[in-house]
């Protein structure tokens, strides 16, 4: 399974761990619980090798970013958008130092997936509560079914997700390892077909059918992931902004809240609670 590279990987004065677990077909394991809860701040940059759980799973978190990667898709997910990972999906991750990140395991014969592959969750203020509260010790047996029904009747796909769709056609596999390399870079579409030899049409085709998004678009979330990387790191927007290819910091910060629906600030570890 690949995993995604970003401004975020480990560098040579960062420590980094490797963590490997089963892969489990769904309902594999018996799991009689509706609702269960985990948490973790993980203290080193942190990958997770290809695996799958019995369960369905939320993905969320209380601070920084992290990322999931299935096939050639990668997810960033941060306090704002979680992900929804069904029963026996195979997939890898990622999560800079520092990120305190959430997870909720849902039944797999208790409960129902709300989708049949991977999709986004808004972390809303109430959804946010709900899954706090079934983590409160003591709990009442009836308070906790009541509040996993509140979780299960609030839960939905969100039509907004940080999502790159990685091409691998023979055309497309150069400019994407180009601008995933260096999201700073300034081609363009019509930069690209020159150099592919094909005409912008065809370049513009191409991206819309394998990442069912325009080249712009691909191109800004990209640098939006990336940017995430670097912002959980510490480093200032103006650095960041001129990193990902932006002219200014107020540029790249009109893109990037476009983009994730979240201003660069929300990811400075020095400005999260």
């Amino acid at each position: 399974m690949p995993v995604m590279r970003t401004a975020g990987e480990a560098g040579p004065s960062t420590t980094r761990e490797t963590r490997s677990l089963p892969a489990h077909a769904p309902g594999a394991v018996d799991t009689p619980f509706v609702i269960k809860g985990y948490e973790e701040v993980v203290s080193h940059d942190t990958l997770w090798d290809a695996h799958s759980h019995p369960f369905h799973e939320l993905l969320w978190n209380e601070r920084g970013a992290s990322s999931a990667v299935v096939g050639e898709r990668i997810w960033t997910i941060t306090p704002a958008l979680g992900l929804w990972m069904p029963a026996g999906t195979l997939h890898s991750g990622s999560a800079t130092a520092g990120t305190w990140f959430r997870a909720s395991f849902f039944g797999f014969r208790t409960t129902s997936s709300i989708s049949d592959t991977p999709v986004a969750v808004e972390i809303t203020p109430l959804l946010r509560l709900l899954l706090e509260r079934l983590g409160e010790p003591g709990l009442a047996p009836s308070s906790r079914a009541a509040t996993e029904a509140l979780v299960l009747d609030v839960l939905a796909p969100s039509p907004r997700e940080l999502l790159v769709q990685v091409p691998t056609s023979a055309l497309l596999r150069p400019v994407a390892d180009a601008v995933r390399e260096d999201p700073g870079d300034q081609r363009t579409l019509a930069d690209w077909a020159s150099e592919l030899g094909v005409s912008t049409r065809t370049v513009t085709r191409a991206f819309s059918a394998e990442t069912g998004t325009s080249f712009v678009r691909w191109v800004a979330t990209v640098r939006a992931q990336h940017a995430i990387g670097l912002l959980t790191r510490g480093w200032d927007v103006e650095s960041v902004a001129e990193q990902v290819g932006y002219r200014s910091a107020s540029a790249f910060g009109v893109a990037f809240r476009r983009t994730t629906g979240l201003t660069p600030g929300t990811f400075r570890p020095e400005l999260t609670p």
